[in-house]
């Protein structure tokens, strides 16, 4: 699930409001409290004023982007289940650049156009439907060995040192292999696939012509990198993902093009939603220490520790939504085009739905949160990230049962909208001052 910067929400605005696909609805900005997204403090928690907002009223205004901003569990449902609400397009901000700047950058443009839940609903059910061939249960526990093994190699890794960046040792390299395996893609050369893939995170952010021109780049190179598989795949086929694609250009059901765009939009987005939830997961179990020790003594309560984590710390904040009819939402009525903001992170910790909402409890029965969204757009490879975070976690608390934080206060940077992200997170594995093979 992608979303847009911070960096880039008044030059969002604008694009939406020149391209007529978003336009303010006069007197609607003096209809709502107004709420300001932006915050200047990188370690600001927003979930306080999230709860107090959410109390006072069932929409806000954000001026910025005259938008509607949701923050109750049920409205939230309710829109994403509508199928009047179309994903925000990601390209918008591009059409306000230079007609020769948008010339340079239509190879970017028409293949995030490709991406599934970026195109018309048809092509998305299309590819949904392509997908669901080999995004099976079955398939989800065939991979479970290999996340087992990948995890434990990775640890193994940074076992001497008694010490690890969770980050970049362990959250963002596992989901990466795994999702490049699946693909059939080989990770010879990981690192550069994770830098064209930090590269092509641009998209989502919309900054500055320069770095557009760095995400096409290396766009078009994973493009193709995946190319050359495609080939091979066409002369001996395997049991893997752009196999099947290849069998589903045969059918006539899927062209060359739609496959090297998307194969690139799951390289990318892949590993990012997994990443996450470790990382924040982790976090999650540092501050809640009673339950980090009922997982110790108890490790089947896990899957509910992940739904937890998926809770309180998603890997989406907030997503983005636009009428495509006259619709009306928690009582009030909005014209088409307009923007709604859904804050998944604040509907995920509504006390109607959730009994003490910000505690991590792995035993909360029932748990429908919206970490993945629902409806026509939820999130196809959910089920893959709750197998590898359940698989990483029962591995990292019985290797490293004395397992501790390496920091003082976690390190976020603001990302998207209210969004953070974890830049880097030291952890001690042999306990606090744990470090070095000689501490055993």
């Amino acid at each position: 699930m992608l979303s847009i910067s911070i960096t880039g929400l008044s030059f969002v605005k604008v694009a939406l409001l020149a391209t007529g696909e978003m336009h303010q609805m006069a007197g609607l900005e003096t209809r709502f409290p107004k709420y300001e997204l932006i915050s200047s403090g990188k370690n600001v928690d927003r979930i306080p004023e999230l709860h107090e907002l959410r109390e006072k009223t069932p929409i806000a205004w954000v001026p910025v982007m005259d938008a509607a901003f949701l923050t109750r569990h049920a409205d939230i449902v309710r829109v994403l289940k509508d199928h009047r609400m179309a994903p925000a397009n990601l390209t918008q901000g591009i059409r306000l650049l230079s007609p020769e700047q948008q010339e340079e950058l239509e190879p970017l443009s028409s293949a995030v156009k490709k991406w599934m839940g970026h195109t018309v609903p048809a092509d998305h059910q299309r590819f949904i439907g392509l997908l669901k061939r080999y995004f099976t249960p079955a398939m989800i526990d065939r991979m479970r060995p290999r996340v087992r093994q990948l995890s434990h190699e990775l640890l193994d890794a940074v076992e001497p040192a008694g010490r690890m960046d969770i980050v970049s040792d362990i959250a963002y390299p596992l989901p990466a292999c795994v999702i490049a395996e699946m693909l059939g893609v080989p990770m010879d050369n990981r690192a550069q696939l994770l830098a064209w893939s930090a590269d092509i995170g641009a998209i989502a952010e919309i900054v500055s012509y320069d770095r557009l021109m760095e995400c096409q780049r290396s766009l078009l190179a994973m493009q193709d990198f995946v190319l050359e598989v495609v080939k091979e795949r066409r002369a001996e086929p395997k049991d893997d993902l752009i196999s099947m694609f290849v069998a589903a250009e045969r059918e006539g059901l899927v062209s060359e093009a739609e496959i090297l765009s998307n194969c690139v939009m799951l390289l990318f987005s892949g590993h990012e939603t997994t990443g996450g939830l470790i990382t924040s997961g982790l976090v999650q179990l540092f501050d809640h220490p009673d339950q980090l020790e009922l997982l110790k003594s108890d490790p089947d309560l896990m899957p509910g520790a992940v739904e937890e984590m998926l809770r309180l710390a998603g890997p989406a904040s907030v997503i983005s939504r636009v009428s495509t009819e006259p619709v009306e939402v928690a009582g009030h009525q909005f014209e088409a085009g307009q923007q709604f903001l859904l804050a998944l992170m604040a509907g995920n910790r509504d006390p109607r739905v959730f009994e003490d909402p910000d505690r991590l409890d792995a035993t909360r029965r029932p748990n429908d949160h919206l970490a993945f969204a629902t409806g026509m757009f939820y999130c196809l490879g959910a089920a893959l990230a709750r197998m590898e975070a359940d698989e990483f976690f029962r591995i990292l608390l019985d290797r490293f049962p004395d397992v501790s934080p390496g920091y003082e206060t976690p390190d976020w940077q603001p990302v998207l909208l209210i969004s953070r992200r974890l830049k880097t997170l030291p952890v001690n594995l042999r306990g606090v001052g744990g470090s070095g093979a000689g501490d055993e």
